[in-house]
């Protein structure tokens, strides 16, 4: 029995109370300071009882207006936060402003963690950063290049660009482990599935309805869209475009199939230029029949036409030789 998933209900917070909590803090930070400056100048004038007691009760309060403050959060445009309170979902923000919360509630962002490199006196050092606020501006996901097997079973070199966006960032956070990784496989295995199903190009000359991984490029991004689309909409992701940026064979049939492709332009031009040449003899004959510039038996004809589609199927331009004596 495959066993259910635990879905998390996303709760907004929507009340920005920022501005009124900085105030209240900061007027805490006012009297605590004035609270301790006036215990110490009673533990000067030698009121050591009342001077110790107020003292002790503004570290105290110190200590707490301090807590207190850690509730403050700023929200820039395009950004969001996921925050829980002792393990537990407390709320999502996904509106920019200046909020107070619990001052408890922890912000958690599994793909926020960045490699950060730092030179101090020519030696290098590589630390990480912790970023607690979710990006939901659109990003793009340049995956590298993979190699596939195409429907003939030819390596093929392949390459996409995704164009996404974090659209429900509580899903981003808690369904998946990081969704920036499971983007990039669920990308990878999105391509190699696609490209397996369609030839790199046309193999023989007519099929030219056949949807081809060159051919049909944009077609193809369209359906690789759909389908990661569908594999990553439970971790709150939305595909807005994938395009194939890199296609080619890959290199132990890239020479092979150059010479094929060069095989098959030399033919199609030589078969265009055999039927000009074909329809330029035809012409000629009925013309120097209707005028009668010249009357030819079907021998001489046939030495005409040969000699016609030599001059204009050849390689090289024709020497023409004259001629003097009788045709005959």
């Amino acid at each position: 029995m495959e066993e259910k998933r635990n879905i998390i209900t996303e709760k907004e917070i929507t009340s920005a109370k920022g501005g009124m909590a900085l105030i209240l803090v900061f007027l805490g930070f006012i009297v605590d300071i004035a609270a301790i400056a006036g215990a110490i100048s009673l533990l000067d004038a030698g009121s050591g009882t009342i001077g110790g007691i107020l003292l002790a009760v503004g570290i105290v309060f110190l200590v707490a207006v301090i807590i207190l403050s850690t509730g403050l959060h700023v929200v820039n445009p395009n950004e969001a936060m996921v925050f829980t309170l002792f393990g537990k979902y407390y709320g999502t923000i996904k509106k920019h402003g200046f909020y107070y919360l619990n001052p408890f509630v922890s912000a958690i962002n599994p793909a926020g963690k960045t490699m950060v490199s730092t030179s101090t006196n020519g030696n290098a050092s590589v630390s990480t950063v912790s970023v607690k606020k979710i990006s939901t501006k659109v990003m793009t996901l340049n995956n590298e290049k993979q190699k596939v097997n195409d429907v003939l079973g030819n390596p093929v070199i392949i390459g996409a660009v995704v164009i996404w966006r974090v659209k429900d960032p509580t899903s981003a956070v808690f369904q998946v482990e990081n969704y920036k990784k499971y983007l990039s496989t669920q990308c990878d295995s999105t391509i190699r599935n696609i490209a397996r199903l369609y030839p790199y190009d046309v193999m023989e000359e007519g099929e030219t309805e056949e949807k081809t991984l060159r051919g049909s490029s944009q077609e193809i991004a369209v359906n690789m869209t759909a389908e990661l689309q569908e594999r990553v909409k439970d971790a709150g992701l939305e595909i807005m475009e994938v395009r194939i940026t890199h296609l080619s064979y890959a290199e132990e049939i890239a020479a092979a199939m150059l010479q094929r492709q060069q095989a098959v332009a030399i033919i199609a031009a030589r078969k265009k230029i055999v039927e000009g040449a074909v329809s330029m003899v035809k012409m000629a004959i009925d013309e120097l029949g209707e005028e009668e510039v010249v009357v030819l038996d079907e021998e001489r004809k046939a030495a005409m036409v040969s000699n016609l589609l030599v001059v204009l199927c050849g390689n090289k331009d024709a020497q023409p030789i004259v001629n003097s004596g009788s045709i005959y």
